[in-house]
């Protein structure tokens, strides 16, 4: 199994850069929820490869995906030049060692500090790392989110000046890991312009070619001034974004170095950036991975009314249909080759409206849809997801369906969908918690059960996988919006010959169905008689807790552990 790891980060301080904290390390655990492939941020279909599962390649939490299962990106150091460079296609000629834009790309320093999902009242210690940024038009810097998620504190170097300026955090997008964000003078607040005198905001370009060859700027490990690589794009197609873990998107990857400390830096073809760094793959030589253009693009159209919403998700998961007997069931028409049959539907009630299980979709806008689930994107092989992530939040894309035998045209509504927020990492959000009794409950969450340690998923078992990654989609009517887990137990008297300790999920609490956190101190609230029972999953045991000694004992535990409040909802 390989695995991915954002690129960027490099702690401070240490001779060797590694991935902090979430990140994606060089034994970066792999979760065995693997999200439908193909799923980019919208619809996906199960001829796309499973997101792979690494780190970021930037300066904060790389983070460790979630829900893939397949190859992740984390670069193995290669070569500086690829000896594939000079073999390459004369398309897209990379600018020279020494020229104008590397005026442009600066060094981000962060200082971050990530809470701590087991003892959700506290914080992991504080770390430092580097990253990448560029400057782009309106005193912008762009850079990855990965590289600024839960900073405390942004300095900004720029080429060739020792001098280290504060910045802010603009905008960031953890699903597609891409951040802006500003120089700032610290007295006032406001933008210090003299940051950008001698700069020149770079521009970008299109989707480069396949056997085109690219160079990477940025400050990766291994030294402190600027480093440039040069090498060829290798292959265009969705990837796992392994930032946010549960996404994937159209991704370049390419055999120029890309290293931890690169991400967020600028890839330049032709005198224009082509992509943003991001990603690399341990165990792979020569293999990284940058963020193109087109979704660069998606993410400063949707910041420009103030904020940023996402790409928004179709709700749909798709299945090939390359069996003929499937064909003939459904009525295609023997000479096709084209369309996905939709398998399953979220609850999504304007995609529902609209879709119907076993509809196939035989094109998505202008993007005529092969029977491996596949389109033809600017000359490239890419997954049917790639059609559906180009539309922004609110807008509604043609589709042909086939269905009873025949061909409708239908409007597809497109909604950014949030409820899967737990089955990927989480970033700048603090974990909800509420303490009854010593009773420590939290929501079920990713960043919860890579807690357990490295081998999680074996730790966690079977139903909590399920519960967080496959029953909204297979067990809707069951499904919880946000399934409740006894975390741990802070000890004292009033729980003291409790058997169950931790790793649980909460099913009932005196007989109230717990579907979210915040059922948690209603049921126990509602309390009639002198014992609070809690029933659990999967085998609906119990444990009883006596009301009145634990609203009592409530105040002396959290004294007695330095808890500073009894929730967070």
């Amino acid at each position: 199994m390989f695995s991915f790891r954002c690129l960027g980060a490099c702690v401070i301080g240490l001779a060797l850069a590694i991935c902090p904290l979430r990140a994606a390390h060089p034994d970066a655990i792999t979760s065995p929820i693997t999200p439908t492939p193909g799923g980019g941020g919208s619809g996906g279909t199960a001829a796309q490869p499973a997101p792979p599962t690494g780190a970021p390649a930037s300066s904060t939490p790389a983070q460790v995906g979630p829900l893939p299962a397949a190859v992740a990106p984390t670069p193995t150091a290669p070569a500086a030049t690829s000896s594939h460079a000079s073999e390459a296609l004369p398309q897209g000629t990379p600018l020279p060692e020494g020229s104008e834009p590397e005026k442009s790309v600066v060094q981000i320093i962060t200082a971050f500090q990530e809470p701590n999902w087991a003892a959700p009242w506290i914080f992991d210690v504080p770390r430092f790392a580097s990253g990448t940024g560029f400057l782009i038009d309106g005193d912008r810097i762009m850079t990855n989110a990965h590289v600024v998620a839960f900073t405390k504190q942004l300095l900004v170097r720029k080429y060739h000046d020792p001098q280290r300026y504060f910045a802010k955090v603009e905008f960031v997008a953890h699903d597609v890991d891409l951040a802006i964000i500003r120089v700032i003078d610290p007295e006032t607040g406001k933008d210090n312009p003299d940051f950008y005198k001698g700069m020149k905001p770079l521009e970008f370009g299109p989707l480069p070619k396949v056997r085109s060859t690219v160079v990477t700027y940025g400050f990766p490990a291994g030294g402190q001034q600027i480093s440039y690589t040069r090498g060829v794009v290798s292959r265009i197609e969705v990837q796992g974004y392994v930032h946010i873990g549960n996404r994937a998107f159209l991704a370049v990857q390419t055999d120029a170095a890309i290293n931890p400390g690169n991400s967020g830096g600028p890839v330049i073809q032709d005198d224009k950036v082509v992509g943003v760094a991001f990603e690399g793959t341990h165990a792979l030589e020569n293999t990284g991975y940058f963020i193109p253009t087109v979704i660069v693009n998606h993410f400063l159209t949707d910041i420009k009314d103030g904020s940023y919403h996402g790409v928004p998700d179709a709700g749909l998961r798709m299945t090939n249909m390359q069996n003929p007997a499937f064909r003939r069931m459904l009525k295609l028409p023997e000479d096709g080759k084209q369309g996905v049959r939709v398998d399953k539907i979220l609850d999504i009630p304007t995609t529902r409206a609209v879709i119907q299980p076993n509809d196939v979709i035989m094109q998505v806008g202008d993007y005529p849809v092969d029977e491996d689930g596949t389109i033809t994107y600017e000359g490239n092989t890419v997954g049917v997801s790639v059609a559906f992530d180009l539309a922004q939040d609110g807008d509604t894309i043609p589709l042909k369906i086939w269905r009873d035998g025949k061909m409708i045209d239908v409007q597809l509504p497109m909604k950014v969908y949030k409820e899967d927020s737990a089955q990927g990492n989480q970033y700048d959000v603090l974990p909800p918690y509420y303490i009854y009794g010593g009773l420590i409950f939290t929501g079920l969450s990713l960043d919860y059960l890579k807690t357990f340690g490295e081998n999680w998923s074996d730790s966690a078992g079977r139903e909590l996988i399920y519960e967080l990654a496959y029953r909204h989609v297979e067990d809707l009517e069951h499904w919880r919006p946000q399934p409740v887990v006894l975390a741990s137990i802070l000890d004292n008297a009033v729980n003291a010959n409790f058997t169950t300790r931790s790793m649980t999920m909460v099913d009932k609490i005196n007989g109230m169905k717990i579907n979210q956190l915040s059922d948690v101190p209603k049921a126990f609230a509602a309390t009639t008689g002198p014992d609070a029972i809690i029933e659990f999953l999967p085998d609906h045991h119990f444990e009883v807790i006596r009301k009145d000694d634990a609203e009592k004992a409530n105040q002396d535990i959290l004294d007695t552990y330095r808890v500073p409040a009894q929730s967070r909802l």
